[in-house]
């Protein structure tokens, strides 16, 4: 029996950790910046995508070492995201993770430059050699995590989400949005595994599809919270995608629906793990999890 909440709580402890020592120190300083990209990335969240990694890297005996300096390249990029969207360009959002907002606690520029600092860093752990010993799994991580957080990634989805309360967007619209959004982030953290351990396209395409069907169906249980949860367990502003009047899974298929489809995505993420057996066990786990989850 899977303990998924012990073991994500020890993965997040270990991603913490890693974080605190690569983030930079607050000495000398006279901007606040090292003190804000701390602020940012460090006590609190949900540390999923670093999980997936570590997951996806045991998949194949990678150094444990290994894989918690990509988790934490991921997590930079993830937090360097959640900074830039809530700015006023974009969310305009004053609470992330039960705490003021980066840019509430510091100022405008100082979270812009904080976004810029954490993406910066992620590919300079990704680059040193303490990641891998192979110059070409480097290159090839660095390659795999530009393309997920980039035009045609996480910042191309973030892009259509800006216009999504006038685009019009139907469910293929919604799905494409969320796919570049959050999907290819996952997509990364799960094929990071597979990129560590140098195997076969076939097994990391199995990862893809997995992390890509997870990835939507997290999407929906956000969706789902926006609706249902409560502000002070989710540890962010809810219901601003309705008063927006953007398109989201909720809004077009309902809550029956769109829990049913959250469900649905998730036994199909878990088909993709078959070639793996019983080693997948914890992923398959996390599938399931993030339907489930109330934060």
């Amino acid at each position: 029996m899977i303990d998924l909440a012990s073991a994500m709580a020890e993965s997040a402890r270990l991603t913490e950790a890693a974080l605190d020592r690569l983030l930079p120190k607050t000495v000398d300083d006279p901007t606040a910046l090292q003190e804000a990209m701390r602020y940012a990335c460090l006590g609190g969240g949900k540390r999923l995508r670093p999980f997936l990694v570590q997951e996806s890297a045991k998949l194949f005996g990678v150094a444990e070492h290994c894989a918690l300096r990509v988790a934490a390249a991921v997590e930079c990029v993830h937090c360097y995201s959640l900074v830039h969207d809530d700015l006023p360009a974009m969310d305009d959002d004053d609470l992330r993770r039960g705490r003021p907002t980066t840019h509430r606690q510091y100022d405008e520029a100082t979270a812009i430059l904080v976004g810029d600092g954490l993406l910066t860093l992620a590919f300079e752990i990704l680059a040193h050699p303490d990641t891998h010993a192979d110059p070409q799994v480097r290159v090839n991580l660095v390659a795999a995590l530009a393309v997920a957080s980039g035009y045609a990634g996480m910042v191309g989805g973030q892009a259509l989400d800006m216009v999504a309360d006038r685009a019009g967007f139907d469910i293929g619209g919604v799905t494409r949005l969320q796919r570049q959004k959050t999907g290819e982030l996952f997509a990364f953290s799960c094929e990071a595994g597979a990129i560590l351990g140098r195997v076969d396209s076939a097994r990391r395409g199995a990862l893809h599809g997995f992390a890509h069907d997870m990835g939507l169906a997290f999407q929906i249980a956000d969706d789902l919270l926006d609706v249902e949860g409560q502000e002070e367990e989710v540890g962010k502003p809810l219901h601003k995608d309705a008063e927006a009047g953007k398109a989201t899974f909720v809004s077009i298929l309902g809550l029956d629906r769109a829990r049913e489809q959250a469900r649905l995505l998730a036994e199909q993420a878990i088909g993709h793990l078959e070639v793996f057996e019983e080693r997948a066990d914890t992923l398959r786990a996390v599938a399931r999890f993030v339907v489930e989850r109330r934060t």
